[in-house]
């Protein structure tokens, strides 16, 4: 691979992990508001709790998307 598709794949992962970094704050934020969620409204919770284990799958899919891309870039 020549330097010029390497850079561009250095500016996608950069632009991945940004949206990781993103996705974690919302993530956080979702959980803050779970938690905090009284026991009575158990939809809710439940809503809450789905919202923050698919923003947890999202984070790891990028995370793999982040690996591949390394290793393409690295020619592994």
């Amino acid at each position: 691979m020549n330097n010029t598709r390497r850079e561009i794949i250095d500016s996608i992962i950069e632009q991945l992990e940004n949206s990781k970094a993103r996705i974690e704050e919302v993530q956080s934020d979702e959980q803050d508001y779970c938690d905090n969620i009284p026991e009575s409204m158990t939809a809710k919770i439940d809503v809450a709790t789905a919202a923050c284990d698919n923003l947890e799958y999202a984070m790891d899919s990028l995370d793999e998307v982040i690996e591949y891309l390394q290793a393409a870039r690295d020619g592994e």
